[in-house]
């Protein structure tokens, strides 16, 4: 029998241990802050190596730092839907219900609003686009550190961004493997928030509702 992915109604038992709200402005701050601190990290490693390997040494030719810049500002764009297409891909292919997909001002989000998902579907969906993007984004930064030191930069910056952008889904998923571990833990994903559920009697999870 195939195992469910997910319920339509909070079955009987659980009560709420976690709520995450994206659009609430000090937790919105500090998934910025975060996000930006990791960028700021990626590009510092990724200018000490271009450095240290003397990939500037022939200078630095301007136009192909504007084409770099602009096609930095393209993939960016393509790469925040495509991040959250991924979510939705992994939803839908897991419980086959209707997608919510939006952008405020503190994230652009993907969530499946209408069903709670117990622990290993919502694992799956957070982990897709840390995953899929974060192999691309390290393989073409590595590859252009041997072709140009312009595009190497602009890929580590896209790596940067994209790290620090899954600071919210990693926080999610550092809940999930210390605190929220039972395989019968239910979420409820309406794309800025994230509602953790765990079972009334389960004393091996610590509850912490806000």
């Amino acid at each position: 029998m195939k195992p469910k992915t997910f319920e339509r109604e909070l079955p009987s038992g659980y009560r709420l241990a976690k709520h995450v709200n994206a659009k609430d402005a000090k937790i919105g701050l500090i998934m910025n802050l975060v996000a930006f601190a990791v960028f700021l990290a990626v590009m510092a490693i990724a200018v000490f190596a271009a450095m240290i390997g003397g990939r500037f040494s022939n200078g630095i030719d301007i136009s192909e730092l504007m084409l770099a810049y602009l096609v930095f500002v393209v993939l960016l764009i393509a790469y925040i839907v495509a991040h959250e297409l991924v979510h939705g891909i992994a939803y839908k292919s897991l419980t086959g219900e209707k997608l919510s997909f939006g952008i405020s001002w503190s994230c652009a989000f993907c969530g499946v609003p209408n069903v709670y998902t117990y622990r290993k579907t919502a694992l799956i969906a957070l982990c897709a686009p840390l995953i899929v993007f974060g192999v691309l984004f390290i393989a073409l930064t590595v590859v252009f550190y041997f072709i140009s030191p312009i595009f190497f930069l602009m890929f580590a910056a896209i790596l940067g961004l994209h790290l620090g952008g899954c600071s919210g889904d990693i926080y999610i998923m550092y809940l999930f493997f210390v605190r929220y571990k039972g395989k019968e833990t239910l979420m409820r994903d309406t794309g800025p928030e994230m509602s953790i559920y765990i079972l009334e009697n389960n004393e091996t999870q610590t509850e912490e509702t806000k």
